[in-house]
């Protein structure tokens, strides 16, 4: 790793051929600084990230790629989404869409390593990929950026380029659960067994349903990410002290990038590892709980799109949800409000119209009740969903429409 200047770095960056396909890691730890001296280097450029936050180019020559649509690219013109599990993102930066550029943001080296921090996910991926054919890896050094453990540790030798620059970490903006949020929390929260292994999506939901979870003991995380939830798990004593919290992401507040740090109860995987439904699958009492936009009578979650234009993806939903169908004791759960406030329509629809997020779950969890899905035949499913999760504004309309499907519903 060579430590250079930000000109330095520019004069390296506008030296790249053509039109490059450059990664750069998302979510929360996005390399800021580095990423404006590349758009100032490079007049054309390919930018991939997951779930995209803040700011980013907004101009003719730059092309927004995702599997994973963030609050950034959400709605761009210039956004190419490619539909993909996470768990398989890897292969496609492998084989589809081949990086020239890498930029990270790290910790600082320590005995010859830095850490990728909060953010481990597809980087090493990416990173190998980007080595293959010999591409540039660039790291954003960050005083600020937590040392995690796991696969987050990379040598030195496999940055080529950094720059210096400390900065804040960035942190979603603090949502307490409303009341809705806080009913499904807790009625997921019955439907958890002792000593379960949680997977928790994005989301006011999931963070009401790790809220309800406080007087739990013996709970591990395994998880495509965690936030400031879990953290209050911890220190309520509701964690296994057995089990490190295993994770490929995380974000949240201060106190949780200070307590991640250098922190042996923390251990932070790649995406292949974390979200492999066979991985998944071999914790016993896993329990995954997912957001969903809309479910329909056929017991199938839209969590993707809204109104036909994507808005997230499928992220790791689905691979949480094989994995935990296949767990010996294991739950898949969707959890969602009967009603969109703002849309103000009924969350639960005759048939989704657009593609299908996940299916063939064990429940679906409302504020209005819990519908056991898994071992019921298709109508016993509708009725069900009918019944305990959708609105009881929506049920008469429902259950007729149901009817015109072929559901023989009461």
């Amino acid at each position: 790793m060579r430590v250079i200047s930000e000109e330095q770095l520019g004069a390296v960056l506008a030296g790249l051929p053509g039109r490059p396909r450059v990664v750069a890691g998302g979510n929360f730890a996005t390399p800021r600084r580095a990423l404006a001296i590349l758009d100032e280097a490079l007049a054309e450029y390919r930018l991939f990230m997951l779930n995209a936050q803040g700011v980013l180019p907004d101009r003719e020559g730059v092309e927004l790629e995702t599997p994973f649509v963030g609050a950034a690219m959400r709605g761009r013109a210039n956004l190419r989404y490619f539909p993909a599990r996470l768990s398989l993102v890897p292969n496609l930066l492998k084989e589809s869409l081949p990086p020239d550029v890498v930029v990270v943001q790290t910790s600082v080296p320590v005995g010859g390593t830095v850490s990728l921090g909060i953010e481990v996910n597809i980087l090493p991926a990416a990173i190998e990929a980007v080595r293959a054919r010999g591409g540039l890896v660039i790291a954003q050094l960050n005083p600020r950026m937590p040392y995690t453990y796991g696969d987050a540790v990379m040598a030195v030798e496999d940055v080529d380029y950094a720059v210096e620059c400390e900065e804040p970490l960035a942190s979603p903006a603090p949502r307490p659960p409303g009341e809705t949020a806080r009913e499904i929390g807790e009625r997921v929260a019955h439907l958890v067994p002792e000593h379960a292994t949680l997977q928790l999506g994005i989301g006011g939901i999931p963070d009401a349903v790790l809220a309800s979870l406080l007087d739990r003991r013996g709970v591990g995380i395994w998880s495509e990410m965690f936030s400031d939830g879990v953290l209050a798990l911890e220190k309520a004593g509701a964690l296994d002290p057995a089990s490190p919290v295993t994770a490929s992401f995380a974000f949240g507040g201060p106190e949780l990038y200070d307590w991640i740090d250098r922190s042996e109860r923390v251990r932070m995987l790649r995406t292949e590892k974390t979200n492999d439904p066979g991985l998944i699958a071999g914790r016993p009492r896993l329990v995954s709980v997912n957001s969903a936009l809309q479910v329909d009578l056929y017991a199938q979650a839209n969590a993707s799109r809204v109104r036909g234009a994507v808005y997230s993806g499928f992220g790791g939903q689905t691979d949480f949800v094989v994995g935990a169908l296949h767990s010996p004791g294991g739950r898949a759960i969707i959890a969602l409000p009967s009603w969109h406030p703002r849309a103000d329509v009924s969350t639960v629809i005759p048939r989704l119209t657009g593609p299908v997020t996940s299916f063939q779950h064990s429940y679906i969890v409302s504020e209005q009740g819990t519908a056991a899905i898994w071992g019921r035949d298709a109508t016993s499913q509708a009725q069900q969903i009918v019944d305990h999760v959708a609105h009881p504004t929506a049920q008469d309309d429902l259950r007729e429409q149901g009817r015109a499907l072929g559901f023989a519903l009461r």
